[in-house]
């Protein structure tokens, strides 16, 4: 999926975690072969190009692309698998896979762990007894520096931006580089349609945030092109997982407001 993933497991090693481990593994490298844009043998590459039909793919590919069709559907079109005339599935197929990875974990014994896929995290339970999970979200105009903190648990995060790969979401509206904001963190329960939803509002520029506001267990925080930032009303605030007085923050130094000098 042209990322690197790492596996940040908190509890005892047992013979059943280590073996969950290796299929949670398998699991993800499954997930390119089927799903990767870059490999031209993958499934995706093949039903894009006509040389297969979706009766014809595996029943991941027929779940994905429902799973699309509804963020599409909740977006408002935001959100698009078929963004610039080709059929590409990658704004929610990494969450789905971390996902799914981190549950193979949990279903073994694993019920403290962290997989991370680009920077996109599924969390679940604590970093130590007691002790929440602390993400640190990267400035995406100040290398070395992080613009928000988010402390709970049982959360996934997902961040779109250009820091790191240039202007490659799209607005599927108009099928040009979307530009309304510098990064885009979105903060849910289930990385699935939070990854989705973060490629999603970071498209549609400045309806993102009223947009983000009209979901049910979902916040928000961007940083805008000329170093501004936003959040929505419950960031920070009583976010899953969360615990009073370890809430989410923004860091000193960060502004709120996109309109601030």
């Amino acid at each position: 999926m042209g990322t690197v993933f790492s596996f940040d497991i908190r509890d005892p090693c047992t013979p059943a975690i280590e073996a969950a481990l290796a299929e949670a593994v398998a699991w993800l490298r499954h997930v390119d072969e089927v799903f990767s844009t870059y490999r031209p043998d993958s499934t995706i590459s093949r039903l894009a190009r006509g040389e297969l039909l979706l009766a014809e793919c595996c029943e991941e590919v027929r779940e994905v692309l429902a799973l699309c069709k509804s963020a599409v559907r909740v977006s408002g079109g935001w959100f698009s698998h078929l963004a610039g005339g080709t059929l590409d599935p990658s704004g929610l197929v990494k969450g789905w896979s971390v996902e799914r990875a981190s549950r193979i974990l949990y279903e073994a014994g694993a019920r403290n762990t962290c997989v991370n896929g680009g920077g996109d995290l599924q969390l679940r339970g604590e970093a130590a007894p007691g002790v929440p999970w602390r993400v640190g979200i990267a400035h995406p105009l100040r290398a070395g520096e992080l613009c928000v903190v988010v402390t709970g648990r049982d959360l996934a995060v997902a961040t779109s931006g250009c820091a790191e790969r240039g202007a490659h979401i799209l607005n599927p509206h108009q099928g040009v580089p979307a530009r309304g904001h510098a990064s885009l963190t979105v903060v849910g329960t289930g990385l699935t349609t939070t990854d989705a939803y973060a490629t999603a509002a970071f498209a549609m520029g400045d309806m993102a945030r009223d947009w983000l506001q009209s979901l049910d267990g979902y916040e928000g925080f961007a940083v805008t092109p000329d170093g501004g930032s936003w959040c929505t009303d419950g960031f920070p605030g009583v976010l899953p997982g969360a615990l009073p007085g370890v809430l989410p923050r923004v860091l000193p130094g960060t502004r709120t407001g996109a309109q601030d000098p």
